[in-house]
């Protein structure tokens, strides 16, 4: 009963002053849609390069201290140590590479095998896995890509320096990838002077639970290289390291905001409302209940806030995902850990908002401010 008669007070507070109450929610609503929205894309995006590595593999296997997988350089030696392992079932290299197209200056170009499972696993819309790499100066779309190249099978297309044929087109689930060219890796390699290197070795093996047998043989007889788990490599990829830390701080930095924006709702409506709290403490209301009213007030802000900032959050997700020049990178993906992280920092942060003005009326003393005007 008393927790509901707090709530019949916030919100009776919160309509009689509704301007203030307004810019309070649109704060925590601007937050809440900027942290969804960059989380979840960073996070989607994450998962689709994650995809790309993981394809069909176990352990990853790039140069050791290197900074990013686009400097990695596998050597065929050591390619061959990986294949000779007894413990490896399949091993399968990839090279990664920038190219631009007319008007698009950044399109992600993959060297791989024609034995790569990706290809098998496409929906091919023209051509066929069949025909990869079995003539020179062909490269291979994915379907976003022939898109925005505005190409199909059998035209002639200008990537980088070169002018290649399109030998067919397929689609994946992967936005990287669908939106990315494909050329046989001995092309790849001498398009990008990688001098027979690749930037990764996707690994399957026998048995995963050999994966530690493998990892130290491997490093021990080729210390140039490192292997990690696909789990592993995700928690340690320094690019994804960096990606999360940077989507954190930039959302947080939207709720600092938003936490300004409470702050400054709930101690306007202290102090145009000392006589009505003074009147409070005169019928018996402790300093704490008052204080506790006053972040009651800041709760109901911040559960409105989210609301709104989900459904602004979700709208921005589905206009960005629809937008030419994104090429189908963008994926969001919203996990329950971000979800709940998102939550917390709305309530924390309207809570902590709400901090200063909850003392300052805690502090009223009635006869004083009955006096107030």
């Amino acid at each position: 009963m008393i927790r509901f008669r707090y709530l019949t007070l916030a919100l009776t507070n919160l309509r009689r002053h509704r301007l203030r109450a307004l810019i309070g929610v649109a704060g925590i609503a601007f937050g809440v849609a900027a942290m969804l929205a960059i989380l979840a894309v960073v996070h989607g995006a994450i998962g689709m390069f994650e995809r790309i590595l993981n394809t069909d593999s176990d352990y990853l296997v790039f140069e050791r201290k290197v900074s990013d997988l686009f400097f990695s350089s596998v050597t065929p030696d050591q390619l061959a140590a990986v294949r000779a392992r007894p413990e490896v079932a399949e091993a399968h290299p990839m090279l990664f590479g920038i190219v631009s197209a007319e008007d698009h200056p950044v399109v992600t170009c993959f060297g791989i095998e024609a034995a790569d499972p990706r290809l098998r696993r496409a929906h091919w819309l023209s051509g066929s896995p069949e025909r990869f790499g079995q003539k020179a100066g062909e490269i291979f779309l994915g379907s976003r890509a022939a898109e925005f190249l505005e190409a199909r099978a059998g035209d002639t297309v200008e990537i980088g320096r070169g002018e290649f044929t399109v030998g067919g087109v397929f689609r994946t689930e992967n936005g990287f990838e669908d939106g990315g060219v494909f050329l046989p890796l001995k092309e790849a390699q001498a398009f990008f002077h990688r001098e027979d290197t690749a930037s990764i070795v996707a690994v399957k093996l026998r048995d995963a639970a050999r994966g530690a047998e493998f990892k130290a043989a491997l490093e021990a007889a080729e210390p140039g290289v490192m292997a990690l788990e696909n789990r592993e490599f995700s928690r340690s990829y320094n690019s994804f390291k960096i990606l999360h830390v940077t989507a954190w701080a930039v959302g947080l930095c939207a709720f600092v905001l938003g936490g300004l924006g409470v702050a400054n709702t709930m101690l306007l409506s202290v102090f145009g409302r000392i006589r009505e709290l003074a009147v409070l403490r005169v019928c018996g209301f402790s300093a704490g209940q008052v204080a506790a009213l006053v972040l009651a007030e800041s709760l109901v802000l911040a559960t409105a806030g989210l609301a709104l900032g989900a459904v602004l959050g979700g709208a921005v997700l589905a206009v960005l995902a629809r937008l030419p020049g994104l090429q189908g990178y963008l994926s969001a993906r919203l996990t329950a850990p971000v979800a709940a992280g998102v939550v917390a920092t709305a309530f924390v942060t309207a809570l902590a908002g709400a901090l200063y003005p909850a003392w300052h009326a805690s502090r009223i003393q009635p006869a004083e401010a009955l006096r107030y005007e």
